[in-house]
């Protein structure tokens, strides 16, 4: 879970600043052996938030699923590119087209959080 976890904070706080509801974010999650949801899911803005944390935390919770599984099935980790990983990191390669780098739920985090 840890690598894949990684790619899914990344995901999430690229989309809350992407949203505009922060200018920077650090995002926390918390898994138990044998429970397949987080049992935690912080959010830092940093004092940059334009809206509340929880509010932005509750949006994540009710917008993104952070199982292992689906973790896998979204950012199509059943088919790794170990070779384009293997160097130069595996956060902020946009030119790979690696799905952990997509801001495709900004708009939807966005809405949920101003309704």
């Amino acid at each position: 879970v840890d690598r894949s976890a990684s790619y899914a904070a990344r995901y999430v706080a690229k989309n809350i600043v992407k949203a505009g509801l922060a200018k920077k974010c650090e995002v926390q999650i918390a898994y138990a052996i044998g429970i397949a949801k987080p049992v935690s899911v912080m959010i830092d803005t940093f004092g940059t938030a334009t809206v509340s944390e929880e509010k932005i935390s509750e949006a994540v919770n009710a917008l993104v699923d952070l199982r292992p599984a689906a973790i896998i099935k979204k950012f199509e980790l059943r088919k790794p590119i170990y070779k384009q990983l293997a160097a130069y990191g595996h956060m902020g390669r946009e030119e790979l087209g690696v799905k952990w780098e997509e801001c495709d739920i900004a708009e939807s985090l966005k809405a949920y959080c101003t309704k």
